[in-house]
């Protein structure tokens, strides 16, 4: 992965000013910071929407911000709510289904450069 391709976000984001990107079914986020080494992302999930099982190979550590949501991480499934958290490793099984409708604030190291490949 290249990450010196990279560049670093404004210092500042008003997080009002920046563009949410609707991934349907429920799923929409906005990217709030990043440089090559570090990325935090606010997912916003409708109740009932699905954060499809995946992996990828980023550190990822998620802070859930409001509602409730059944996570899975390497076949180990746990609810969690408002001022919970969880970590992935890279490279485990992971995924999310929304229980009541909430936000989930990612943080990936490195950068996710899948996720910058729209941003304008």
């Amino acid at each position: 992965m290249a990450t010196q391709s990279i560049e670093q976000s404004a210092a500042f984001l008003a997080g009002a000013n920046v563009a949410k990107e609707d991934l349907g079914g429920g799923i929409a986020r906005q990217i709030l910071g990043h440089g090559p080494d570090l990325m935090v992302v606010r997912v916003a999930f409708e109740a009932g929407a699905v954060g499809a099982v995946h992996a990828h190979p980023h550190s990822q550590s998620t802070y859930v911000e409001s509602g409730r949501f059944e996570v899975v991480i390497d076949g180990e499934t746990r609810v969690l709510g408002a001022g919970d958290g969880f970590y992935v490793a890279p490279h485990l099984d992971h995924g999310a289904v929304c229980l009541e409708a909430g936000v989930l604030i990612d943080t990936f190291s490195p950068a996710r450069e899948d996720f910058l490949g729209g941003e304008g």
